[in-house]
């Protein structure tokens, strides 16, 4: 497939560049169609007077996007763009290396763009213009010749008649044909005009088909991403009521740990008074038990 692209058209541009496609389910995220960054090139197939933007990664095409009028090349960073390709029903992404990569990539597309609008141009013009002499072709048909080339009404009254006849017959169909050149003239004309109001007409409403398919498309996904974010909101709600919860208990744990706490330093204080007063009482013990065994010994002694 691709060896029969590189045969009939010719490269205009490559850059190299990583690639996206938008998510096909939530047309939020950005899916990568390469791993690494791979070459972007435009392409001019004049075969079919057409421009396209091909990209290969590995054997299959990631992009393979033909360039129309109404395409638009949107820099969303500094070094990321993206556009939309409604025949593919995608947006396409590229990550750049550097900024001028992207604002080289960006000019080219306008090029290309603008090249794409005057090869429609010229192709609705030459096909408008077939199309006019197709229509305007039958009326001058073989009725019309017979009629413009039959011969004058001739009359056998006499030579004067007869040349005075001749010549009011000659200028009668010049008059005529002049008439029906100008009738042919101004059909194929009005036949133009209204092939190009058509083609206008057919292109603004498949533009608003789209346009409308898209707004539908965009309503329903705002739609599911707001019952989403409801739920997920009220997900929050519940979690938030239940950490206050959390929090009021622990609080009340806090409160509850520092009064045990206190309590503690308090009983530990009278204890520690308890046991100074005990020691105090056992040392005048103890020198009592003393004076006393010295007395005994004492009266052992006599």
């Amino acid at each position: 497939m691709f060896p029969h692209h590189r045969e009939r058209e010719q490269p205009i541009f490559s850059t190299r560049a990583h690639v996206f496609q938008i998510d096909p389910t939530t047309k939020r995220n950005w899916i990568p169609a390469s791993k690494h960054a791979v070459t972007v090139s435009f392409f001019y197939d004049a075969n079919r007077n057409v421009y396209r933007i091909i990209s290969v990664g590995g054997t299959k095409a990631i992009i393979n996007c033909t360039v129309t009028p109404s395409m638009t090349f949107t820099k969303t960073s500094q070094k990321f763009g993206q556009w939309a390709d409604s025949r593919a029903n995608t947006v396409y992404g590229l990550g750049f290396a550097t900024e001028q990569q992207l604002h080289q990539f960006s000019e080219k597309f306008k090029e290309v763009k603008d090249a794409a609008r005057l090869a429609r141009e010229k192709s609705q013009d030459k096909e408008l213009a077939n199309t006019a002499l197709t229509i305007a072709a039958p009326q001058f048909s073989q009725d019309l010749s017979d009629e413009l080339q039959s011969p004058p009404v001739m009359c056998v009254n006499g030579p004067e008649d007869k040349l005075f006849r001749s010549q009011s017959a000659d200028i009668t169909l010049a008059s005529e044909k002049e008439r029906i050149k100008k009738m042919l003239s101004e059909g194929s004309i009005c036949e133009l005009n209204l092939e190009a109001e058509l083609f206008t007409l057919q292109d603004s409403n498949s533009k608003l088909v789209a346009a409308l398919h898209e707004a539908n498309a965009n309503v329903e996904q705002w739609k599911k991403q707001l019952a989403a974010y409801q739920a997920e909101t009220e997900r929050l709600r519940e979690q938030v009521n239940e950490m206050e919860m959390r929090s009021s208990e622990l609080e009340r744990r806090i409160q509850n740990a520092e009064q045990n706490l206190n309590n503690s330093l308090e009983d530990r204080d009278r204890i520690d008074t308890e046991i100074q007063r005990a020691i105090e009482i056992l040392d005048i013990k103890i020198f009592d038990l003393n004076d006393l065994r010295q007395s005994l010994v004492k009266l052992l002694d006599k």
